[in-house]
């Protein structure tokens, strides 16, 4: 990484630079502190504001690791296109840092406050994945506090690479990342839209096929790519272009929602900032399911809180208080189970996945965003905690409700019914939401030699939970 003030463009000057420098060593230093002062034996976790995990967690017996100071971009490199980020930074101040340059990560998830450092150890993916893979794709080093409380820093050329390679998908069981280089792309200022629509599955996958191979569509360029399925006859994908000027922006931050001119417009333009975050301010679709795309109610509702941090809240309360749960008793109404998660099915078996679910599960819309992983020689050497192959393409499937369950069955027998469907087509599902592997199942599909090797060298006391105990355990 060029360090600011060497290139004559860049975000900071060597002064604020230095004052950043040090305010990142005094975090890391209390960071350092706190977790030698936590007794061996209990439990560590990040004291974070926010989340976008799904899975329950144990009640932690301390207030957990202050992480407040880790919340900035320390530089941008505008000539070399790289960032320098403290760990904690979400996505949404990390835009708005690189975007007055023209520049963004190479991948944006969807939400505003999703975390680099979260989007790294977990996973992220965008509908500029089927070109840039996964975000640790394009990260060049990390500064990791590992489970043994030291602070090393990771590359895939030192003598740290099998941290390296190991992090994505460790979920802090192997450390935390304080900050984290990556590479930025350049960008346009808008995005043009044409959302295509299909009436069969099997030509929705024959396109994506085509569209990931030439990345172009009747003759224009296809920069991003993802897609919605309302129903077998109904599914779209949505191809996105820069664009230098567009002739109008439309703007759905406020009474429009975005996910229904996917079935309304066959052409759009948003800003690119826009563009990045159209699906937070409903939180895909899900927003709904508080009443926030009632059009009486939208109206009442204060724009700033349209945005997935507030509806994520208001899931958090009803986990903890189950009044919505209580209410649905009273009705009559059966319980729900949760079903949120997101998969990655090769694209050869996709349809066949899709058809399975639109049959078996009662949920819609479904999202879907083709992946590859990078051809460049450190996505060749394979990610050991999430094994895609690399010549592989895949289809990210987004589902995110509820499910009644029947008289007969039990909570977890819908999640149970997609782990072996997907493990059946040779995909992987995302472990940010409720897994029920065996332990064998699970340490087969997710580098269980490899975590076992990189947990030994780097946490050899376990004072970080064990990834198994922590995914399905809940620990």
């Amino acid at each position: 990484m060029t360090r600011a003030g060497e290139h004559k463009i860049s975000v900071v000057g060597w002064n604020m630079r230095q004052a950043l420098d040090l305010s990142h060593d005094q975090a890391r230093q209390r960071l350092v502190a706190q977790y030698d002062a936590i007794p061996a034996g209990e439990p560590v976790r990040l004291a974070k504001r926010t989340s976008n995990l799904f899975r329950p967690r144990a009640e932690l017996s301390n207030p957990g690791l202050d992480v407040s100071g880790l919340n900035s971009v320390l530089s941008v490199d505008v000539e070399a296109r790289t960032a320098d980020v403290q760990g904690m930074t979400t996505y949404e101040d990390l835009v708005d840092a690189t975007l007055p340059y023209g520049l963004m990560p190479y991948v944006v998830p969807q939400l505003k406050t999703i975390t680099l450092g979260g989007a790294v150890t977990g996973l992220g993916i965008e509908s500029s994945s089927f070109r840039n893979g996964l975000p640790h794709e394009s990260v060049r080093e990390m500064e990791i506090l590992t489970g043994d409380g030291q602070i090393v820093i990771a590359r895939p050329d030192n003598e740290y690479a099998d941290l390296f390679y190991s992090f994505p998908n460790s979920y802090g069981t192997l450390g935390y990342a304080l900050r984290i280089v990556i590479d930025l792309e350049p960008v346009q200022p808008f995005v043009h839209l044409r959302h295509v629509r299909f009436h069969d599955l099997d030509q929705l996958v024959a396109t994506i096929d085509k569209i990931t191979t030439d990345r172009t569509h009747d003759g224009e360029d296809v920069d991003f790519l993802d897609g919605t399925v309302f129903s077998p006859e109904e599914c779209y994908l949505t191809l996105g272009a820069w664009k230098k000027t567009a002739p109008y922006s439309s703007d759905y931050t406020g009474s429009q929602v975005y996910y229904r001119s996917v079935q309304n417009r066959a052409r759009d333009y948003l800003t690119v900032r826009d563009y990045l975050w159209r699906w937070d301010t409903d939180w895909f679709w899900c927003s709904r399911a508080f009443g926030a795309q009632n059009r009486y109610i939208r109206r009442l509702w204060p724009k700033r809180w349209l945005r997935s941090d507030v509806y994520w809240k208001i899931i958090r309360f009803e986990n903890k208080h189950g009044v919505a749960a209580r209410i649905n008793r009273m009705r009559g109404l059966p319980d729900e189970e949760r079903v949120v998660q997101d998969v990655e099915i090769p694209l050869a078996r996709t349809a066949d996945f899709l058809r399975w679910f639109l049959k078996e599960i009662p949920i819609e819309p479904i999202w879907l965003c083709p992946l590859q992983l990078r051809d460049t020689e450190t996505s060749r050497q394979g990610w050991p905690l999430y094994p895609l192959a690399a010549e592989e393409r895949y289809v990210n499937v987004g589902f995110w409700s509820t499910v009644p369950i029947p008289p007969d069955g039990a909570d977890g027998d819908a999640n149970k019914q997609i782990e072996s469907k997907v493990a059946g087509l040779g995909g992987h599902k995302s472990l940010y939401s409720d897994a029920y592997y065996s332990k064998a199942d699970f340490w087969s599909a997710y580098g269980g030699n490899a975590y076992a090797a990189i947990k030994e060298r780097f946490d050899p006391a376990r004072r970080l939970p064990d990834l198994y105990e922590k995914v399905v355990n809940r620990k």
